[in-house]
């Protein structure tokens, strides 16, 4: 009895070979892994027209046989006849999206470099249309020198004739144009056969082929992309300043109210000076939050994001990242924790570890609360330029120095503790659309929702309890409560370490509960300088003039270079401890994002004072 045949569906991710594999096999298949990995085996039985059975074999999705990750490590085994236990496969099926036609060519010449029988499946050819593209199968039929059958494997249309071609695939190899080209090579003839085989287009289709060529230009990308975050920096404060200042007057009017009406006592100072003072302090910056996340779910929505991490990821290469790191960096501008926790997904050990390391450098939203108030009380709210605040613009450098930080520890990280080659990486780019107003509403509501619900948590019982802190034991008449306070104490100690770079005792007290939630530094301050309020007058006056007060330009410039270095919150480091399997990583991890901070803090301040700020 003669052997099986065995036929094997390869493509890109994303092509449609999972709805192709079902279409034929239906419930004749199984699934398991491969012998000594995570990576999924799914075979199936399909019967050709001639009534011959063949077994059929999807593997996993892959951009090269140059395999830079355990998926594209099995398909590359499997197809060249390397994996323990499996044997060739007699014919391969390469599956291409029609609408992405040219990134998926770049691997097909691959493939069909390899000389084995083969066909090409070209999938979703209805999407394509839908988007106003009219594909020549013929042309890239005859390029290719293999059958090309267009498919819409959800609809099963194709199917029959995929089919007749599969079974007579062993008597047509490809022709003498495919040859073992180098990648370059490939991405030539790809784009040529692509532009080729294009019948018809729409204008709507023309204007995205421009609009790439243009935001993805190596010179001009970079610098539409780093003018449209200059643009979103300069948004959070002027078009928040209406809405903030309506919550930090309402904020004012129940602090005002609670004073006239509630008796003299410690329930009345706990509500105006922990839960009001504190909590208030940092509700009063939703606004510039909800706009900052705004920006950012329209960039996903539109399919902008991905192109900007095309063009971060040639920066990345530079300091030894490849782009699967910018995502888990991405997501933790929002919260370092699902940032970390995205390294999952970067397949080498060594980008991943200093993925997570670099991790914290990202500006968190979390931090955003305490850049706001204090450019807000230093930086003057005037223009640089038409239509170019200086508020916006020293927000937009904090981003810069953070990112920057990032980029310079990674690059000394992959020189010496994690070593290294960097990894290669292929996205596939999203069509460009149209924003869904309803789903931006969903997204910021979440995203409303999780900070005010860490306002009446986290920061809620870290305010209360440095509250409680900074009330007892009770001063006498005429001595400062918070001088004689446990808190007041614990922060007299601290400031020896930070006066030299030119903390006093409020700032180096604003330190410590910060470690539980970034946030808590604003309601920290505000709650200290409430309970050390003379009269309820001064209880009422707002943060910002209290810090103009108490602070020079310098201190507060020291306070904001703190923050953009200084480690993120315990359950970051938790995180982090989770994920390395250990708090070797997580250790060091907080002894360089302390030794930066204070550095940063030392340089700006006496680079500050130097310069008579």
């Amino acid at each position: 009895m003669s052997r099986q045949r065995k036929i094997a569906l390869v493509g890109n991710p994303n092509a449609g070979k999972s709805a192709l594999f079902n279409a034929l096999t239906g419930a004749r298949q199984k699934i398991a892994n491969y012998p000594g990995v995570t990576v999924e085996r799914k075979a199936g039985r399909f019967v050709l027209p001639t009534g011959e059975p063949v077994e059929m074999t999807d593997l996993p999705g892959a951009y090269s046989l140059e395999a830079t990750s355990p998926d594209e490590e099995v398909t590359s085994k499997v197809i060249r006849g390397q994996f323990a236990g499996e044997s060739a496969p007699d014919a391969l099926v390469v599956v291409l999206d029609a609408s992405n036609l040219e990134q998926h060519l770049v691997f097909a010449q691959e493939i069909l470099a390899l000389g084995k029988p083969t066909v090409i499946a070209l999938n979703m050819v209805d999407l394509a249309q839908r988007d106003g593209l009219v594909l020549d199968p013929a042309l890239l039929e005859q390029e290719l020198g293999v059958r090309v059958v267009p498919t819409v494997a959800v609809r099963g249309r194709g199917l029959a004739e995929l089919a007749e071609a599969i079974a007579s695939a062993e008597t047509r190899l490809p022709g003498p144009g495919i040859t073992d080209l180098s990648l370059i090579e490939r991405r030539v003839a790809a784009h040529a056969m692509a532009e080729g085989a294009i019948l018809s287009e729409t204008r709507r289709h023309r204007l995205h082929a421009r609009l790439d060529r243009v935001l993805l230009n190596p010179w001009a990308g970079p610098v539409i992309l780093a003018a449209f975050l200059f643009v979103v920096f300069q948004a959070v404060f002027a078009w928040a300043t209406p809405f903030a200042d309506a919550l930090e007057g309402g904020v004012g009017w129940l602090t005002a109210l609670s004073i006239e009406f509630l008796p003299t006592g410690l329930g009345r100072d706990l509500l105006t000076e922990g839960i009001l003072g504190g909590v208030g302090s940092v509700v009063v910056f939703l606004p510039q939050i909800v706009i900052l996340f705004a920006f950012i779910l329209a960039m996903e929505a539109s399919g902008y994001m991905a192109r900007a991490a095309f063009l971060m990821d040639r920066m990345m290469a530079h300091v030894g990242l490849s782009g699967r790191s910018f995502i888990p960096l991405l997501s933790s501008f929002a919260c370092a924790i699902p940032g970390i926790m995205a390294t999952r997904a970067i397949s080498d050990p060594r980008d991943r570890l200093t993925t997570i390391l670099i991790a914290p450098l990202m500006t968190c939203s979390a931090r955003l609360p305490v850049y706001a108030v204090i450019i807000a009380a230093f930086i003057p709210r005037q223009t640089v330029g038409w239509g170019v605040g200086l508020q916006g613009l020293v927000l937009f450098a904090l981003y810069v120095a953070g990112v920057l930080g990032a980029m310079i520890v990674a690059l000394v990280l992959r020189r010496s503790v994690t070593k290294g080659a960097a990894s290669g990486f292929i996205m596939e780019l999203p069509k460009y659309q149209l924003p869904r107003l309803k789903d931006m509403a969903i997204g910021l509501w979440q995203r409303a929702w999780i900070f005010l619900r860490r306002a009446g948590t986290i920061i809620f019982t870290v305010t209360v309890v440095l509250w409680v802190m900074l009330n007892f034991p009770q001063a006498r008449p005429g001595e400062s409560q918070v001088d004689v306070s446990i808190a007041g104490r614990v922060a007299n100690g601290l400031a020896v370490v930070v006066e030299p770079i030119g903390f006093n005792r409020d700032m180096a007290l604003a330190l410590i509960p910060a470690m539980a939630a970034r946030e808590v530094a604003v309601s920290s301050l505000a709650t200290t300088y409430a309970v050390d309020a003379t009269d309820e007058e001064q209880q009422a006056v707002e943060l910002g003039d209290q810090l103009k007060a108490r602070w020079t330009l310098p201190m507060a410039l020291a306070f904001l270079a703190w923050f953009v270095f200084a480690p993120q919150c315990m359950s970051t480091i938790a995180v982090a401890r989770r994920e390395t399997n250990g708090w070797k990583w997580p250790t060091f991890m907080l002894v360089y994002l302390f030794a930066m901070a204070y550095a940063a803090a030392g340089l700006t301040y006496w680079a500050a004072v130097a310069a008579g700020l």
